[in-house]
């Protein structure tokens, strides 16, 4: 039997690890998929906002109210259900945390929420880890934490401005 849900991706990732670049790829690809975008913003200028790409008919919702992780839920949960009354409009939701965000609450919403849960699937927590501070993260924010240790996937960025052996020194720590 066909799941008939749409599926849910959570993208987090600590504050500037490259979440907004890995959306901005997402949407501009030309995989065919029709994503509508949940983007949590924190504070009153959405910054983030600002940097996404707007050449195709995505369906791009800012919550700028305060962290879905904790505080909002109920809005993501009113957000999620609005996009459900467009069903066929899109294939696919993705939410991006903020920087801050512990995706366990937000991952939570579609398993706890009865209504949410019977239309939406959640298909992965992709977690985007900067190789270069990732260690240093570790060390000093919980959320990097959180957010590698509850990742489906984890996509290691920026390895690039690592040698090789700090990659798999960074590797072994994840």
């Amino acid at each position: 039997m066909q799941d008939e849900r749409i599926p849910v991706t959570v993208l987090t990732g600590y504050l500037g690890s490259g979440k907004t670049t890995l959306l901005n790829r997402v949407l501009r690809e030309q995989h065919g998929h029709r994503i509508a975008v949940i983007e949590n913003e924190f504070g009153a200028a959405p910054i983030d906002n600002e940097l996404l790409v707007r050449d195709r008919d995505e369906q791009i919702v800012v919550m700028n109210n305060g962290c879905i992780c904790c505080t909002v839920r109920g809005d993501l949960i009113r957000i999620i259900e609005g996009l459900l009354k467009r069903k066929g409009q899109f294939d696919g939701i993705l939410v991006e945390t903020t920087g801050l965000a512990d995706p366990a609450p937000v991952a939570q919403t579609f398993f706890m929420d009865e209504d949410v849960g019977a239309k939406t699937a959640l298909d992965a927590v992709v977690t985007v880890a900067d190789a270069k501070w990732l260690k240093d993260r570790l060390k000093d924010a919980p959320e990097a934490k959180n957010q590698i240790g509850f990742a489906d996937i984890i996509l290691l960025n920026k390895t690039d401005l690592v040698a090789a052996e700090e990659l798999r020194d960074v590797e072994g720590h994840i």
